[in-house]
């Protein structure tokens, strides 16, 4: 039975482009939560006052990769020290953001937040907020790396030190790996 976890770990095409790379990962949508204006727009989204987050929404089989290996994964692929911002992107709409669904979520997410902290140079600054409207992305931002995104040099910079950084620390986890 598939389960979901929700996370925003700055630009959405560069979290999406990780994960689906991941084992046991069966979906990944990119979209937007934890706003106030029903039905944003990337434009809205990307001028920051809609509250929103960029995230992905991934569908996983728990007997194949649970939620904490993913947390886990989520915290190694981008730099949860960094507040409002992942890299060159600024702003709340790339803030670090776990969205749980369940308690037991709530729970993990708390854990591996305590467990990213422990090998950390920073202090953790990733928020856990509560889950609410999911609005998928436009089209166009689905499955963005296998697409344009091979063609947009911000993704060629920032894309595949990230997938690096998975394939070398969570192999048995990578599909490119294992494939």
């Amino acid at each position: 039975m598939t389960e979901y976890a929700t996370l925003a770990g700055g630009c959405f095409w560069c979290t999406e482009a990780v994960f689906k790379d991941v084992i046991g990962v069966e979906s990944v949508e990119s979209g937007y939560i934890g706003g106030h204006v029903p039905n944003p727009t990337y434009k809205q989204v990307c001028g920051g006052d809609t509250g929103h987050a960029e995230a992905i929404k991934v569908g996983f089989d728990p007997a194949q990769v649970s939620y904490a290996d993913l947390l886990d994964i989520f915290f190694a692929t981008h730099d949860p020290t960094q507040l409002n911002r992942q890299g060159n992107d600024v702003g709340t709409q790339y803030r670090s953001a776990i969205f749980p669904e369940t308690v037991m979520q709530e729970e993990q997410a708390n854990q591996a937040i305590a467990r990213a902290q422990e090998m950390a140079t920073g202090r953790i600054v990733t928020t856990i907020e509560e889950y609410s409207i999911w609005y998928p992305a436009e089209n166009y931002h689905q499955d963005y790396w296998e697409g344009d995104g091979q063609r947009n040099p911000y993704c060629m910079a920032v894309i595949p030190p990230k997938l690096q950084k998975l394939r070398k620390s969570f192999a048995a986890r990578s599909k490119a790996v294992t494939a």
